[in-house]
């Protein structure tokens, strides 16, 4: 006779049973989730893969629930309070930070450079998560480093898309030439503009920067995905390779929280 463990470990392996009138109803959610805005019964129904005398039923229960409304008026079907609040509920739980996490190993790997996450602290840009690729190309970038604004690729992309009130008294511990000031605006402008800031043997001889904002619901920057390298491999470029892949990883956290990704 097999022991009680050994049991339970044959059976994490099978495949886990669902209740099939679940997952069919839940494609309806899926469905409206996906459209965005309110829907007639047989668009709804069309866009599940169903037809509307099967969806009917489905869509009264999920009113009774509160996973979807329907409209008095016009008869559209929405989603509900209850999937409001279960959707808040989802996004009070997700760590930015811990999310971003997940992505830097990957996204090292990918790159072949080091990738670090910025956050904006008591003193400016710091970075509070790094990773460095599978052949490392050693940068003094610890946790807890505090970038500066002006001269970094994480410090010119939390002046692009924080509040100026937050950003303003780190530049004033930090004062520049009014040529410096200019040149510092204008790199600040294009990178509010294109959604991503870049450095280019600014903070390090040799050394450039790449950063990519990620943005929760309410809009507001959380922290900049940045890919650190060396001068002559690390392309800066909107449209290279690096500048997509850090793009992409941020879109996707901003999703994941809720928000809009940049659109330039």
């Amino acid at each position: 006779m097999l022991a009680p463990s050994a049991l339970a470990g044959d059976a994490d392996t099978r495949p886990q049973r669902g209740i099939q009138s679940v997952e069919v109803g839940g494609r309806l959610l899926l469905a409206l989730a996906a459209s965005g805005r309110p829907m007639a019964l047989k668009d709804l129904a069309l866009a599940a893969g169903m037809t509307p005398a099967k969806a009917h039923p489905y869509l009264v229960s999920f009113c009774k629930l509160g996973l979807v409304t329907q409209d008095g008026s016009s008869g559209r079907y929405g989603l509900g309070p209850l999937a409001m609040q279960l959707g808040l509920i989802s996004l009070q739980q997700y760590d930015p930070v811990r999310l971003a996490t997940t992505r830097l190993p990957e996204l090292a790997r990918q790159l072949g450079h080091m990738v670090a996450i910025a956050v904006w602290g008591n003193q400016g840009p710091t970075i509070v998560r790094t990773e460095e690729p599978p052949s490392p190309v050693h940068v003094n970038m610890r946790h807890g480093t505090v970038m500066s604004v002006r001269g970094t690729a994480s410090g010119r992309l939390f002046a692009a898309f924080l509040p100026r009130e937050r950003v303003q008294p780190a530049l004033d511990a930090d004062p520049a030439s009014a040529h410096a000031e200019a040149a510092f605006r204008r790199k600040v402008e294009h990178a509010r503009r294109v959604g991503l800031a870049h450095a280019v043997d600014s903070a390090l001889a040799g050394i450039n920067a790449l950063a990519a904002p990620v943005f929760d619901a309410g809009g507001q920057m959380v922290l900049g995905l940045t890919a650190i390298g060396p001068g002559a491999l690390l392309d800066t470029t909107g449209g290279g390779a690096p500048a997509r892949a850090l793009q992409r990883v941020a879109a996707e956290l901003t999703a994941q929280l809720g928000g809009r990704p940049f659109c330039a």
